[in-house]
């Protein structure tokens, strides 16, 4: 079992914006009130296209979706919580917890993966939650260790515990589960996304463990990563702000392996840091300012990996 794969997934955005939605709950979220909306888009959209040449000038593949404008969608550009493709031939579809963000699973996304060459068995649907209030926003709330065949999901508004361990147990993996927290305005409010304070790549991890508040839970989540031979990159939580955490470890041409991540979370890093993730695997990160602020989210969260086999 790969923890890496060579094809991507990405969306590319028609009408984004900041998300009034998720903005209750997620607090990387900012109003750039100096710029128009058409301005917010061009600028996505000038990121996204940078960011799609940078990895296909390593020899990832990336399957690209154009979003549409009906209806209105302005997370779309981050896949990976409504979907997640399986070396099984399954694909997993997510219940999210703003309204707005519902309309993002489209068939035809799935048809676009299929078209590309990748067989889709079953779809397993968790979507139903929705309608009780119970969410788990695909990888954004669970970070796979495929490898090890181990989930780590850190409890929040958009991550439920049974659903979760319903997840591990249709998809068979081991769960760990555990709370991280932020502090907002010197309260300390559950981190949104588990994929935010922690990234779990072929051979290390990097991860904020400070979020873990919970002693006994932080030993246990940094004893899995040790127990499973990862070398722990230690992330503090202000480096979080800059969306360290949100990193996604991808294969391109040759084998060859690439940690991507934004330039804030790169430029955020240590020396330290960057030399131990650069004994594994390159870093390659790229500008991604007006998604991040706008979106409160980063690299990792535009990307949904396909696992799926070829036809």
């Amino acid at each position: 079992m790969k923890q890496t794969t060579n094809t991507i997934l990405m969306i590319r955005p028609v009408a984004f914006r900041m998300n009034e939605q998720t903005a209750v709950n997620n607090y990387y979220q900012k109003v750039l009130d100096d710029l128009l909306p058409s301005t917010v888009n061009a600028k996505a959209q000038q990121e996204f296209d940078t960011f799609v040449e940078k990895l296909r000038g390593v020899g990832v593949n990336v399957v690209v979706v154009d979003d549409t404008l009906e209806p209105d969608t302005p997370d779309s550009i981050f896949p990976n919580n409504w979907v997640s493709f399986h070396e099984n031939n399954d694909v997993a579809l997510y219940p999210m917890f703003a309204e707005n963000r519902r309309h993002e699973r489209r068939e035809d996304v799935l048809d676009a993966v299929e078209e590309n060459g990748f067989e889709i068995e079953n779809i397993v649907d968790y979507t139903e939650a929705e309608a009780d209030g119970f969410f788990l926003e695909g990888t954004g709330s669970i970070v796979l260790d495929r490898a090890n065949k181990r989930a780590y999901c850190a409890l929040s508004p958009r991550a439920d515990e049974e659903l979760f361990i319903e997840f591990c147990e249709d998809f068979e993996y081991d769960p760990v589960i555990f709370e991280s927290f932020q502090t907002v305005n010197d309260e300390r409010k559950h981190i949104y996304h588990t994929n935010v304070m922690m990234c779990v790549a072929d051979t290390f991890a990097v991860i904020c463990a400070d979020c873990i508040d919970d002693k006994k839970e932080r030993k246990m989540v940094l004893s899995k990563l040790k127990d499973d031979g990862k070398e722990v990159v230690l992330l503090t939580e202000k480096q979080l702000n800059h969306f360290a955490g949100n990193m996604l470890q991808v294969t391109g041409a040759d084998d060859k392996t690439y940690l991507v991540m934004s330039n804030a979370a790169h430029q955020s890093l240590t020396e330290v840091q960057i030399n131990m993730i650069e004994k594994h695997t390159e870093i390659l990160s790229v500008s991604l300012d007006t998604i991040e602020a706008c979106g409160g989210g980063s690299a990792r969260c535009m990307m949904a990996e396909v696992f799926l086999p070829k036809k």
